[in-house]
């Protein structure tokens, strides 16, 4: 059997179906970082746990989660209040079989839908994330947009998690990425002034994606004109013109998220000097 955990705050538009999804599992954690609205209700009400802590950051949030949360079982499946377990992958995870011992993660398919409910297949960074694992075996690394690091060998499985990022409207996306674009420039002047270095071969060539994307992230954000690149990998380079006026629309918000990092980090480079 699997456990499940919900991170929240202020989800109660979201949580609902979320946990619809889910409504299979019988051991469901939601862990809120102190909502104002209706959220711990509404996981109540459907027989979820409730653990809260106040959030500080990402990887140390989830991290404190992985390691004091009392899950029933020992395999857990981690989504975002915005995210859906598909008909096929809930089918895969009623049938779910742990595979050789070594293997202490699984990478699921995700698939991110634009706010018209068009399926962007082809402009996401990437279609594959460890949300299956072992909790003792799993940990975060990053402020925002963490990396996964399991402590084992990784596998994959079949099925699609559903994301909607866009649910509750384009304000709230731009001001929840003005945040998060807070938080990368935040781990970009940590990276400068500890001189931290990264592999180009570790980027190309790792077989550990989470180590490949760590690397590559290190490498990206050392390079000029940062937006127009993502501009054209993800619009180009990764086809989303093939998603119509929506993968290139994404592709364009991508690229000015991209440049909200890099003003806030000129702000404290400025702030510093």
């Amino acid at each position: 059997m699997i456990s499940v955990l919900i991170l929240t705050k202020n989800e109660e538009q979201d949580l609902p179906s979320c946990l619809k999804s889910v409504s299979w599992c019988d051991d469901i954690h939601v862990f809120d970082s102190f909502s104002e609205d209706k959220t711990v209700e509404i996981a109540q009400a459907a027989g979820a746990t409730i653990t809260q802590r106040k959030f500080d950051n990402w990887s140390a949030h989830q991290n404190w989660g992985l390691a004091n949360i009392p899950f029933k079982h020992q395999w857990v499946l981690y989504i975002d209040a915005d995210e859906r377990v598909s008909e096929q992958l809930k089918e895969v995870l009623a049938t779910f079989v742990p595979g050789a011992d070594e293997v202490v993660a699984y990478e699921i398919q995700r698939r991110d839908f634009a706010w018209n409910g068009r399926w962007l297949k082809h402009a996401q960074m990437s279609p594959f994330y460890l949300r299956l694992f072992r909790p003792d075996k799993m940990q975060y690394k990053r402020l925002v947009n963490p990396v996964s690091i399991p402590d084992g060998k990784v596998a994959r499985i079949g099925g699609f998690l559903d994301h909607f990022p866009f649910s509750k409207g384009f304000r709230f996306w731009w001001q929840r990425h003005l945040g998060y674009a807070d938080m990368e420039a935040a781990m970009r002047m940590v990276d400068m002034n500890a001189g931290t270095s990264f592999s180009l071969q570790k980027a190309a060539f790792s077989k550990d994606f989470s180590e490949r994307r760590y690397h590559q992230k290190g490498i990206f954000y050392k390079l000029p004109g940062r937006p127009l690149i993502k501009w054209f990998y993800l619009a180009i380079w990764r086809r989303g013109f093939l998603d119509g006026h929506a993968g290139v629309t994404y592709a364009v918000l991508q690229a000015i998220y991209e440049y909200f990092i890099i003003l806030k980090t000129k702000e404290l480079q400025t702030a510093q000097s």
